[in-house]
């Protein structure tokens, strides 16, 4: 099963190639065929020169440049309108995310036949390292508004890190963030709509370079607003985007 990693990333010259090129060496370490699909989300560094350069390193490497409209959720959409493979993982350009992770995601998909796999740091077994405190507690609370209105155990839908089919990307369209709230947008259509899943512990360390492109205050909003549509299709859409064939499932491993 060919593996698709859709990154997004604006103005990340400094992370992306440690990034790309930690990523790269780990799939190819465990024989994983794949693709590594970044959106230059229109960047005003030297992000579009350093992956240039780095196609010459990197076989698997492609990109393309998302001229607007511009925003996290506009850039991940863009790459899961274009990937190539049979799943497809969103992958932080940063190097927040750990490739290992990614490999356990893969094999825990293929093991169990999963729809989907998330990643979760808060379940045992899982780490965050350099959380800034005040991120952690806004994430904590967020989170457990999530589970209480939407009826779920999961407690990391916000983490942006997660690996879905090429069927349940397709089942869960149309998308409509253009910003960060994607993150909740794809996991709990996932969920409402019938889509199986696997929960896998992982870990989160805070970037080195730049600053995060996340603005929490701009954000509640917008979080709000994708889960109330959510809600709503829960309890009132009848069924009509449900996947038509095995229950949800959750499976936690440690």
């Amino acid at each position: 099963m060919k593996l698709s990693v859709v990154i997004p990333a604006y103005n990340e010259e400094e992370s992306i190639p440690d990034t790309l090129r930690t990523l790269y060496s780990t799939l190819r370490k465990y024989n994983i065929p794949h693709e590594i699909c970044v959106t230059n989300d229109n960047s005003k560094d030297g992000t579009l020169r350093v992956l240039d350069e780095l196609t010459i390193e990197i076989p698997t490497l492609v990109y393309y440049t998302n001229l607007g409209p511009n925003g996290f959720g506009y850039a991940v959409r863009y790459g899961l309108e274009r990937f190539t493979g049979d799943c497809v993982a969103v992958f932080m350009a940063d190097m927040s995310d750990d490739p290992e992770d990614l490999v356990k995601f893969y094999f825990k998909m293929l093991d169990g036949d999963y729809d989907c796999v998330f990643g979760s740091r808060w379940e045992p077994g899982g780490k965050v390292i350099d959380y800034p405190k005040t991120k952690k507690l806004i994430n904590r609370v967020a989170n457990f508004i999530v589970r209480m209105l939407m009826g779920i155990s999961y407690n990391d839908t916000t983490n942006a890190f997660k690996l879905y089919k090429r069927e349940t990307v397709e089942g869960i369209k149309p998308f409509l963030s253009p910003h960060f709230n994607l993150t909740i947008e794809l996991p709990l259509k996932a969920m409402v709509r019938g889509y199986n899943y696997a929960v896998v512990p992982n870990s989160w360390t805070n970037r080195k370079y730049g600053e995060s492109k996340l603005k929490i205050k701009e954000m509640g909003s917008r979080y709000f607003f994708i889960l109330m549509y959510c809600l709503i299709e829960k309890y009132f859409s009848r069924g009509d985007f449900m996947k038509k064939s095995k229950a949800p499932q959750q499976v936690v491993s440690r």
